[in-house]
């Protein structure tokens, strides 16, 4: 009797457990098809959907998907940082500038070299980024910066005649676009190996000299020539497309270096209409052309005295690194004399608009200024034929 009553119970328990472990797994099944669902649902969900869902203040800054709060949140971090970026980034900029500065050093100076260089406590403010995919291979981020500094720059420079002046970099006033390429991406912890940074457009630099317990202006010429020497290291040392690496991770990057791509013939036909710059007569004209607008890469056309309408026929070649941004450009000015020549007017044209295997022959109109375009005067035209790249 009781082996039968033990037989029944097992029998009872036996099933409940069954039927309960059933009803559990049909339970759980249901569950994971309903959150399935949901999680669909949240895919499929909008950004005007979720904030129906979630006030504002439940969002971080930084995925609010505004373009301000992202900036805001990018500027917030960056005060903070500042400080560490500040040292790291004033020694790196030093010691790629100076070899530059020296390069370009006027021949009224016997040495040009920086005594001191701080970036200041005064942090930049983005005002724009955008972030372009390349690939797979690598990620370029591009952000728009202005930046009134309080750096602390003094240039210790040494004329010819043994004066040494300390001259102060003062009140600079900058707004550009800086382009940073993390390439190549790995598995590794940061995801790239390496991170390229440029200047990719320089849309204002303003600045100011001083000498230290002095006046700038006593020696003739010394701050047309410091300024000139500046621009021109920024140019050649971090404007796009020139880059500069800085390996995360052990290995040859050589591959991401600034290298040619081929060379552009340019023949400078003639210019027709021009503005004339002088009370008595006409103007003098001559063109200067350039890809990259650097001393050593800077090619001037012959003068041509007392024509509006000049003749030139002559042909130039420039090295191209990236004729996808870079630009041809051609300024026309009015030779002076012993005075600084006065310019006619300006025209650009980009490289990416080139056609593999067709001679272009274009007319440029002349405008005053290739940044600003608001200018309407009518101040000539000039002519220009370039091929392919070979």
């Amino acid at each position: 009797m009781g082996f039968f009553f033990g037989l029944v119970v097992g029998l009872v328990v036996g099933l409940g457990i069954i039927v309960g472990f059933v009803r559990s797994e049909n339970a759980r099944s249901k569950l994971r098809s309903e959150l399935a669902t949901t999680i669909a649902a949240f895919a499929r969900m909008t950004v005007e959907d979720s904030k129906k869902i979630l006030p504002a203040e439940f969002y971080p800054s930084w995925v609010v998907f505004s373009h301000r709060q992202k900036l805001t949140w990018l500027n917030h971090h960056l005060e903070k940082l500042w400080p560490y970026v500040n040292e790291a980034a004033s020694e790196l900029i030093k010691s790629s500038v100076e070899p530059v500065l020296e390069q370009y050093r006027p021949f009224i100076l016997s040495s040009l070299k920086f005594s001191k260089f701080t970036l200041g406590t005064v942090a930049p403010q983005f005002t724009g980024v955008s972030i372009i995919e390349d690939g797979g291979s690598g990620v370029t981020m591009e952000l728009e910066m202005q930046w009134d500094a309080n750096s602390s720059i003094i240039l210790a420079i040494k004329t010819r005649l043994g004066v040494a002046l300390p001259v102060q970099v003062k009140n600079i006033g900058f707004t550009g676009v800086f382009r940073l390429i993390f390439r190549p991406l790995v598995d590794e912890f940061p995801g790239f190996a390496a991170v390229s940074y440029s200047l990719r457009e320089k849309k204002k630099l303003d600045f100011k000299l001083k000498v230290v317990g002095g006046d700038i202006s006593t020696i003739p010429g010394l701050s047309d020539s410091i300024e000139a020497t500046i621009h021109d290291a920024i140019e050649d040392s971090i404007t796009w497309p020139v880059r500069k690496i800085v390996p995360i991770l052990p290995g040859d990057y050589s591959e991401l270096e600034l290298k040619p791509v081929g060379t552009l013939e340019v023949k400078l036909v003639q210019a027709k209409g021009l503005t004339n710059k002088d009370l008595i007569g006409k103007s003098d004209p001559y063109a200067v052309l350039f890809v990259r607008p650097l001393p050593e890469k800077t090619k001037k056309s012959k003068t041509i005295n007392n024509d509006l309408n000049p003749i030139w026929n002559e042909h130039f070649e420039f090295i191209v690194e990236d004729e996808s941004t870079q630009h041809l450009v051609v300024r026309i000015y009015d030779d002076e004399g012993i005075q600084s020549s006065e310019l006619i007017g300006c025209a650009q044209v980009r490289l990416c608009e080139l056609e593999p295997g067709k001679v272009k022959d274009v007319w440029l109109k002349l405008v005053k200024d290739l940044d600003v375009q608001r200018d309407t005067k009518y101040r000539g035209q000039v002519r220009i034929k370039y091929p392919p790249y070979k």
